[in-house]
């Protein structure tokens, strides 16, 4: 008997509509015939967790499963911009010409904004008459410092990351990491940011992530400190609640990132080294990740204790919001730590054009390099530094 698909039954479309792996296998689907396309939404109401694009630029996408790389219709900006955050797949983008931060999804291309940068507590005024040192901020030390326009966007806040999708939550709140020495929040309906934590404690913070399930945002400082800052309307302004580990552990690497398996906190702590490359005939000094080291934290005995296997997880870190997914549901390497360059935009390395990312592997401890991405490529000059970013149609 001939089956006409295109009456099957609504249940039954959702039912399939609700099993697919991917966006591009929800869009496919819905283009396979005129009924299907008219009851199904443009944004499927449940998608599985996605394996996440790698931004190559402001337009270029790399998909790890096809190996392909999807050029989205997106404007090419007219000025230097720079990510400080990739949550829930929103890019945090700041600019060289305005205080503005802006929230932007590739996928549909909706814009969002935040409180801009001038609307830091230690920002004292922002005025563009002023050229060359169009802020004054105070510092932790009590005095003022000139900052110019690019000044602040390269290097105020170190990144910024959501609770969920604007575009889902219109209550949506953003936590940041400014400087090294404070943690700021604010709210999607705020005017301005607040600082949640106290400079004189001295903690260098190096990544923050958000846990939906306590509805609290966590930061991670290079001793392993952690801080939490619970979300909660009853409660306003929010505060950080400190937590020190009773056994001080000496990580090994030089940048570390908070991830959330599951329930689980993790701590990854990145191993650089340093190399001269001869890029254009120069010898220059730049670092390369040589390794990782992964611990957990264990609340009962508030200490950070060792992680030898991911298992069937596969971690995604850099100047995104660190993720941990099942990797045989997304079609990647499991045990594996797939590794951003997010640093050296702040030295020299970039400068020979080998922005350092790849795949490290926990199992033998090998890297491999990412197949858009080279080991060693001077194919990529110029592009901003990579950044991994969750599709999300809604």
């Amino acid at each position: 008997m001939s089956v006409d698909w295109s009456d099957l039954p609504p249940e039954i479309i959702e039912t399939i509509a609700g099993n697919l792996r991917s966006y591009g296998e929800y869009l496919r689907f819905r283009a396979a015939c005129r009924s299907w396309h008219s009851f199904l939404p443009k944004a499927p109401l449940r998608l599985r967790p996605q394996l996440p694009w790698l931004m190559l630029s402001r337009r270029a996408f790399f998909h790890l499963s096809t190996h392909k790389t999807h050029l989205l219709n997106l404007p090419e900006p007219s000025i230097r911009t720079r990510n400080c955050g990739s949550s829930h797949g929103w890019l945090v983008t700041l600019n060289e010409e305005s205080p503005s931060i802006i929230l932007l999804n590739p996928l549909t291309r909706a814009t969002r904004s935040l409180p801009p940068l001038n609307a830091f507590p230690s920002v004292i005024t922002f005025s563009y008459a002023n050229v060359g040192r169009e802020y004054l901020v105070r510092n932790h030390h009590g005095g003022v410092d000139s900052f110019n326009l690019r000044q602040m966007c390269n290097s105020f806040v170190r990144k910024i990351v959501l609770s969920s999708s604007p575009s889902r939550n219109n209550e949506f709140s953003a936590f940041a990491i400014v400087g090294e020495r404070n943690l700021a929040f604010c709210r999607s309906r705020d005017d301005s940011w607040i600082f949640v934590s106290e400079e004189e404690e001295l903690h260098c913070w190096e990544d923050a992530v958000h846990h939906h399930g306590s509805n609290s945002f966590y930061a991670i400082s290079k001793g392993g400190t952690v801080a939490v800052c619970r979300v909660d309307d009853d409660c306003f302004p929010p505060r950080v609640s400190i937590v020190q580990t009773v056994a001080p552990v000496r990580f090994s690497g030089d940048i570390h990132y908070v991830v959330f398996s599951g329930e689980n906190m993790m701590l990854v702590s990145r191993i650089l080294e340093q190399e001269f490359d001869d890029a254009g005939g120069e010898s220059n000094l730049v670092y390369r990740t040589v390794g990782f080291e992964i611990f957990e934290m264990n609340w009962f005995a508030l200490k950070w204790e060792k992680v030898e296997s991911l298992g069937d997880r596969a971690l995604f870190i850099g100047g995104n919001s660190s993720l941990s997914l099942f990797a045989g549901c997304v079609g990647c390497l499991g045990d594996c730590i797939y590794f951003t360059d997010d640093y050296s935009d702040f030295n020299y390395d970039d400068a020979c054009g080998k922005h350092d990312l790849g795949i490290f592997r926990l199992w033998d401890q090998g890297i491999e390099p990412l197949p858009c991405y080279p080991r060693n490529s001077y194919s990529r000059l110029g592009w901003p530094l990579p950044i991994w970013v969750s599709p999300n149609p809604s």
